[in-house]
């Protein structure tokens, strides 16, 4: 929906100079605007405009310029109303359908990674994947093992080609025999639920069974309820984050950029906001809530798997993208996505 605070000449002109922005990354000037814009108007009333959008918040004026550049607010408006937005080109599709070809595999994991290195290669940006939830998968069988002191491995098997470690920290050392009791009094109560549905109910019971049970099940039980009481974490594969220096000059905190893409948890944070939406979302500097994040743009979209959304996928990049071009990209990439891990799993 266009913005009813914009003329349609407004519009018109922003789009332009925004276009001309991304593609140049130099201030536009009003000489430059009326050359592209294809408009009779003369450069007196382009400035005219320039100012009312100025005003507005859409562009800025660099003080070392008398161009203008668009603000956040200005990206904004152009995305939401203003963007043209492309098919692939077909010698791109071809290649993200034979990236993902060449990758067929019953291991997700893999079809993870070659999905960050297709939009990655495909975008000359950051790319990235949420690992699926596992907490909406099925739990076939859990087991523990004694790894010495207090720690103790919990292995929880999800599919054939899904099984996921995780370490717990007990009170003190647990035994062979009692973790074995663990093991077996919890897989009576998962085996074949969603793990994050049954969370709740499966503890409720274990708590009510610890009234009743001789000691040595009630330390059992105990670490059952360790086990069952983490949520699982959730994670993502990247690749491209190098492309991210070719944009240094737009990146003024290029630094902690990396250590947020190491540290993963603002990152999770705002790809979780992403997959709770339909279809794909950009985040403009600022609109992510992380000062981190002030000058890059998150173009992500959700894939599924049997039906439900379960992971998001992303291109990181700096404020100035090619986003007619990149939204495509990122659309296609996580159908394919899907596609891929419904045949494959």
């Amino acid at each position: 929906m266009t913005n009813p605070i914009v003329s349609e000449r407004a519009q018109h002109l922003l789009k332009v100079l925004v276009e001309r922005y991304l593609r140049d990354g130099q201030p536009v000037g009003s000489k430059t605007l009326a050359q592209d814009a294809n408009l009779p108007i003369s450069p007196a009333t382009i400035r005219n405009v320039m100012v009312a959008l100025e005003d507005m918040g859409y562009v800025r004026s660099p003080h070392t310029s008398a161009g203008r550049v668009p603000t956040h607010l200005g990206l904004r408006l152009f995305v939401n109303s203003l963007v043209t937005v492309k098919p692939m080109d077909p010698a791109s599709a071809m290649r993200l359908h034979q990236g993902f070809a060449l990758a067929q595999t019953t291991d997700p994991g893999k079809l993870l990674s070659s999905a960050s290195n297709l939009l990655s290669e495909t975008t000359r940006m950051a790319g990235l994947v949420t690992v699926p939830k596992r907490n909406q998968a099925m739990l076939r069988q859990i087991e523990f093992l004694a790894l010495g002191d207090t720690r103790v491995l919990v292995i929880l098997v999800f599919s054939e080609n899904e099984v996921q470690n995780r370490i717990i920290h007990t009170d003190r050392p647990y035994s062979r025999e009692e973790l074995a009791q663990a093991s077996t009094y919890l897989n009576h109560l998962v085996s074949g639920h969603d793990l994050a549905g049954v969370r709740g109910d499966i503890l409720n019971a274990m708590r009510a069974d610890k009234q009743r049970l001789d000691r040595l099940m009630q330390a059992a039980l105990n670490v059952a309820e360790q086990a069952m009481g983490q949520e699982t974490a959730a994670d993502y594969v990247m690749a491209g984050e190098t492309h991210l220096v070719e944009h240094a000059s737009e990146l003024a905190n290029l630094r902690e950029l990396f250590e947020a893409f190491s540290q993963k948890q603002r990152i999770l944070g705002l790809l979780d906001h992403c997959l709770s939406a339909e279809g794909v979302q950009i985040y403009i500097g600022q609109e992510s809530g992380y000062e981190v994040l002030e000058d890059v743009s998150v173009v992500s979209a959700p894939y599924h798997w049997e039906g439900e959304r379960v992971g998001v996928l992303a291109v990181v990049g700096p404020t100035r993208m090619d986003y007619e071009r990149i939204i495509p990209v990122v659309d296609i990439t996580a159908k394919l996505l899907s596609a891929a891990l419904n045949h494959s799993l």
